[in-house]
């Protein structure tokens, strides 16, 4: 229906806690088109490849039904920065597609109209729509995360999905090509980092983890790609910290 909502349990409102409703205030806060934390280098322009022109970030993934579930499609989604220098607005888009299918089939689309004859769309291009027109110019760099793919389909995602990008940018302008960086993100792997000394205050955070925003590249990395360890926040559990290995694709 397009009505923006908020689903919340009765019986954890009731218990009136602080911390429950402004976590709630939080997320309706985006919901409604607020910002609940912005980057004073954002602000001021100090990232280096996002704040020194024009650049749009995308983050994109695709849920599969449960085993046993033969008949459910997947889930596609995939959502875009709308602000920028900020980068902290972000657009949603979601489409079912074929049942564990991987590569996202929406991405971009060509189909015939009656009247209008052949027609272009896709959830790329309805976000770059959206961002010319939130901010009054197109990206000039595109950064683009995808969550959930396999070692196995690296390049099968890469050449489908890239050339999906490449030709919703097509569309929009015929010579518009803007850089684009695609970024495959792996939370679930078995390597674990700890500090060479718990002792020392200055590189550990409360829990004994290493401290968020560590980054690994080189030593433990694969030996020809390009890819690197992060720590993108602080561990909960104790002596645990858990990295997201991110493979880089960069096409300038």
């Amino acid at each position: 229906l397009g009505l923006v909502s908020q689903c919340c349990l009765t019986k954890h409102v009731f218990k009136m806690s602080k911390q429950y409703l402004a976590n709630v205030a939080l997320k309706i806060n985006v919901k409604v088109g607020g910002r609940n934390t912005v980057l004073v280098d954002a602000l001021a322009r100090r990232i280096r490849l996002v704040t020194d022109r024009p650049t749009i970030i995308f983050g994109a993934d695709v849920t599969h039904p449960h085993p046993g579930e033969d008949s459910s499609p997947s889930i596609a989604a995939v959502v875009a920065s709308q602000d920028w220098p900020e980068i902290t607005k972000y657009a949603g888009l979601v489409s079912a597609q074929a049942h564990r299918q991987e590569l996202i089939q929406d991405l971009f689309k060509v189909w015939q109209d009656p009247q209008r004859g052949t027609v272009t769309g896709g959830m790329i291009k309805e976000l770059l729509i959206s961002f010319k027109r939130a901010t009054g110019q197109k990206p000039q760099r595109i950064i683009f995360y995808r969550d959930g793919v396999s070692e196995g389909q690296f390049y099968q995602v890469l050449l489908f999905e890239l050339d999906a990008i490449r030709k919703a940018c097509a569309s929009l302008e015929p010579n518009y090509q803007p850089p684009v960086t695609f970024v495959v993100v792996q939370k679930r792997h078995h390597t674990r980092l700890f500090a060479n000394n718990h002792n020392d205050q200055r590189t550990v955070d409360r829990s004994g983890n290493i401290l968020p925003g560590t980054v690994v590249d080189s030593k433990i990395c694969h030996p020809t790609e390009f890819d690197f360890y992060l720590c993108s926040h602080a561990g909960i559990q104790v002596g645990f910290s858990s990295f997201a290995m991110c493979s880089f694709d960069k096409m300038c």
